[in-house]
């Protein structure tokens, strides 16, 4: 069995176009076009396997966008366990205008989730939990499931004995902190949802960080983009900052954070060991055109350059 699973409810291909000039209203030609298996969960376990990491994909897929998910992991060596469901799975395009550097995004919404998929993937991560140290349950919801979904699975993970990750956002983020899972990754503006009011200075995000960790979520990382983040684990707060870097693409950098936090959870590491390497990896990431894709060699050199201090 697998030490780490992950879950990704709105599996996509992501589709990421590099164009020279991207004008509104105008014909782009696309110089280069990177397609690969995405959505959140995805993009976790592809680097936690880029990491070494032992891992697992499962999730919805569906339609001819589902064969090409599974088969090009399976293609990268990524171990899958997919419910089927009716219709196509998403396509996600990333559209970077090399001439300015700022990255679009467009998302389609996915395929409709119907009860008896539901009730297949609570069976699929119950199984899979079983025996496993880490399932990460990342992204969006698809039409048709609950918002409270991720509470259940991270109700079934826990019963499995495993530490279940969290990193989504909105309905889904606030229902799920309901169920106490091991690990949060929000941004600013999703710690901000959680608690009601948004932290005007460092000092009152730790508090903030506090609250979560007495709510029964034993390791909160509140993430500041460049800036690095901060976490509050096993008791103790931390501040860590990334190296600096000139960021090819971003995308996808949270998900390699998350990858980076699961891989040392499931190898046994301090929390220090696995903020660095999370932070690491997370930098990485930004230095390739494709999200959710790091250079093992990349990782290492930038293992020295995180800081990660005691607050």
């Amino acid at each position: 069995m697998a030490q780490i699973v992950t879950v990704t409810l709105n599996a996509a291909i992501d589709k990421t176009y590099r164009v020279d000039r991207f004008p509104l209203g105008k014909v782009s030609r696309v110089g280069e076009m990177i397609s690969v298996p995405g959505g959140k969960g995805i993009n976790v376990a592809r680097v936690a396997r880029q990491l070494g990491g032992d891992v697992v994909a499962t999730g919805f897929v569906g339609g001819s966008n589902g064969d090409f998910i599974e088969r090009e992991l399976s293609r990268q060596g990524i171990a899958n366990d997919f419910v089927r469901v009716e219709g196509e799975s998403r396509l996600c395009l990333n559209i970077i205008d090399l001439s300015t550097g700022l990255s679009t995004e467009l998302l389609e919404p996915g395929p409709v989730v119907e009860e008896q998929q539901v009730a297949a993937i609570r069976d699929k991560v119950k199984k899979l939990a079983a025996g496993s140290r880490v399932v990460a349950l990342s992204g969006s919801l698809p039409k048709g499931v609950p918002a409270s979904l991720y509470a259940e699975l991270v109700g079934i993970v826990k019963a499995e004995g495993a530490q279940a990750f969290l990193d989504t956002s909105g309905d889904a983020l606030a229902e799920g902190v309901k169920a106490q899972p091991h690990l949060i990754k929000p941004n600013e503006d999703e710690i901000e949802k959680l608690l009601g009011r948004k932290p005007e200075r460092e000092d009152e995000l730790y508090d903030s960080i506090r609250r979560l960790n007495a709510q029964g979520i034993a390791c909160v990382v509140v993430t500041l983009g460049a800036a690095g983040s901060v976490a509050g684990c096993e008791g103790r707060l931390y501040r860590i900052r990334a190296p600096r870097i000139d960021a090819v693409n971003p995308v996808g950098s949270g998900d390699s954070f998350v990858a980076g936090m699961a891989v040392a959870a499931a190898r046994g590491e301090p929390i220090e060991e696995a903020l660095r390497l999370a932070t690491a990896a997370g930098t990485a990431n930004a230095l390739n055109a494709q999200a959710g894709d790091v250079r093992p060699d990349d990782v290492k050199r930038l293992l020295g350059e995180v800081a990660v201090e005691s607050i």
